[in-house]
């Protein structure tokens, strides 16, 4: 089977981190023997490649110095950002159109794969026609919102092209957020773990090399008792770290550390107020981690936090990766109540659900460090969960299965 995958940004290399689930996707189908080719915007004038299997192309939009609408955040928060950046949406779209149109007629694809509907549904719709393609579109949740908040346009489009498309959400909440634009079949496949994994016992302190075999201490817990909590992501609005600093102010007679993976607007804030709480000396902010090491940092985790919230665009998580990363490793995991979150964490059993508040939040943390024999099996059943529930080879059947349903015909089309 041929597909064409359309997402919004590609990795600019392998180091870099954004979409490791689509890019863990692409692979894998590859793998089945599928041919599998990704069209991305490109990222200051940088070209396409390819990656076990995988071909990428990428199309240029404006001058190499201005091609910065993706890739660093989000297209929505650079526009916040800086709206001088919307004078790149039409040659963007256009860009898109034309490149999607072309490969479509070139390649003859039997499934083309649609990441973002808005905007990307324009130059899915045309590599499909063109190559006479079932197109299937992912939806995440953040689009939706973005369009009912911020672009009212994407609202109407999304009524029309929900009839032109096979529709896919990652989670029940999504789902149900895309039901009100479709009376349409919604299927929810959520995306899988992309993690390499290493043997490790979580909260051991300790990790085997995965090359050699060699145990050793993991970085930052070898002169340390104190239990480690985890937070992995974005340092956005959205995530909630600012309400976990909140959170662990209110416990801080407890021994913990916290360590913060990831990079975005809202770190040099988060500092200043974990200095504010008066625990910044219990706060490291590890930045980027490459994905043997970010293993092994889930791994000497004894708890893990998603304090989900929602932003000033009433956008949250659409489901989680990280949720599905840490308990892949086997480690407890505390987190709201939001978006999709309920679609992977199993309140008391894999992990504590709490509300978008930061007294309950602290209470949840509480609970894993009070009882940390609780934790671990806690720990042990989200392992089992996300290999039964989440694991890759029933995610690819059932995205097969939707490709091979063929183009959809939409009302008033002849047959």
């Amino acid at each position: 089977m041929r597909i064409l995958h359309l997402p919004t940004a590609w990795p600019r290399g392998p180091q870099d981190v954004i979409t490791p689930w689509l890019v863990a996707l692409c692979e894998r189908q590859a793998a089945r023997g599928h041919e599998v080719d990704v069209l991305a915007p490109a990222y200051r004038g940088r070209g396409g490649g390819s990656s076990r299997g995988v071909n990428v192309s990428r199309y240029r939009y404006a001058p190499a110095r201005w091609e910065r609408l993706t890739h660093e955040e989000t297209t929505p928060d650079r526009l916040q950002r800086n709206p001088a950046y919307g004078l790149l949406v039409p040659g963007y779209l256009a860009a898109g159109i034309v490149a999607a149109r072309r490969l479509g007629r070139a390649r003859r694809y039997d499934a083309v794969h649609v990441h973002w509907a808005v905007p990307h549904g324009v130059p899915g719709l045309a590599a499909a026609s063109a190559a006479a393609a079932a197109l299937v579109t992912t939806f995440y949740g953040a689009e939706i919102r973005w369009a009912e908040n911020r672009f009212r346009p994407g609202v109407a489009f999304l009524r029309w092209y929900c009839q032109r498309s096979h529709l896919v959400a990652i989670s029940e909440s999504t789902r149900r957020a895309l039901a009100a634009y479709t009376d349409r079949p919604i299927e929810i496949i959520p995306y899988g773990v992309a993690l390499e994994q290493t043997d490790v016992e979580p909260g051991s302190g300790t990790v085997a090399d995965a090359d050699t075999g060699e145990v050793r201490a993991a970085p930052g817990s070898a002169t340390s008792q104190e239990p480690v909590i985890l937070f992995v992501g974005r340092l956005v609005a959205r995530k909630g770290v600012d309400r976990l600093l909140e959170a662990l102010a209110r416990i801080n007679d407890r021994s913990w550390r916290l360590e913060i993976v990831g990079f975005g607007p809202e770190r040099v804030p988060l500092e200043e107020r974990a200095a504010r709480l008066g625990v910044g000396d219990r706060v490291s902010f590890l930045g980027r981690v490459p994905g043997a090491e970010l293993a092994r940092t889930y791994h000497r985790a004894a708890c893990f936090v998603l304090p989900a919230t929602l932003d000033e665009r009433s956008d949250t998580e659409g489901l989680g990766v990280v949720l599905l990363e840490a308990m892949t490793c086997g480690v407890p995991v505390v987190a709201t109540r939001m978006g999709g979150i309920p679609d992977v964490v199993v309140d008391g059993e894999t992990g504590h659900l709490v509300q978008d508040d930061i007294p309950a939040l602290a209470r949840g943390i509480a609970r894993v460090l009070d009882d940390p024999v609780g934790a671990r099996a806690m720990g042990e059943r989200g392992r089992r969960r996300v290999r039964e529930t989440f694991g890759w080879d029933s995610i690819l059947d059932r995205l097969d299965a939707v490709y091979a349903r063929g183009p959809v015909r939409p009302p008033g089309s002849s047959q």
